[in-house]
């Protein structure tokens, strides 16, 4: 069995969040542990229990070789190459997501560094979806979506999956970050 690879915890859980139980419920509390694999590599295991129908939820990613470091002050998905688990369009989903939960006027301390952490997720994940543009081309290919969610959003609006329109969102959040302090 070949055994999806992730490149940073942070990437392994907004994969299993997007991957809900059969009942529908998505968060599960999660029991992890590096387990090694026959090939000698190493792979982290997530298992818990549906805290609504109480199914058990296991997940197993491989590790990479070399793990990667969080750029200083920000945050990241994953390295230089494209995601393994998720598509573009999930990344997309993802961003659109963060952003909308966003409360405008974070007046407190706490809510703006809320707000701050949410938005950077959200130009983490654009930072992926501009992962699948390949060197020289404007869009990302239609072959990159292979989920329904992602297929579904390219569908509904091609455009979104353009360098362009992806670099001026990824700016535009990235300009909406709340100075904390």
């Amino acid at each position: 069995m070949i055994l999806p690879a992730s490149r940073t915890s942070a990437e392994a859980h907004l994969y299993m969040d997007l991957r809900p139980c059969a009942c529908g419920e998505a968060r599960f509390d999660r029991q992890s542990a590096v387990v090694a694999l026959e090939d000698g590599g190493l792979a982290a295991r997530y298992s818990g229990s549906c805290p609504t129908c109480g199914r058990a939820r296991r997940f197993t990613f491989r590790l990479p070789a070399e793990p990667t470091l969080p750029p200083s002050g920000g945050f990241h998905y994953g390295a230089d190459e494209p995601s393994q688990l998720l598509d573009p369009g999930e990344w997309l989903w993802v961003a659109d997501a963060y952003a909308r939960s966003v409360p405008t006027g974070s007046a407190t301390t706490d809510a703006g560094q809320q707000a701050q952490a949410t938005l950077l997720r959200a130009v983490a994940a654009l930072d992926e979806v501009l992962k699948f543009v390949p060197p020289g081309a404007d869009t990302v290919p239609a072959s990159a979506f292979t989920s329904e969610r992602g297929r579904h959003l390219r569908r509904r609006d091609p455009g979104r999956f353009r360098r362009g329109r992806l670099a001026a969102v990824r700016d535009a959040y990235a300009e909406m970050l709340p100075p904390v302090g």
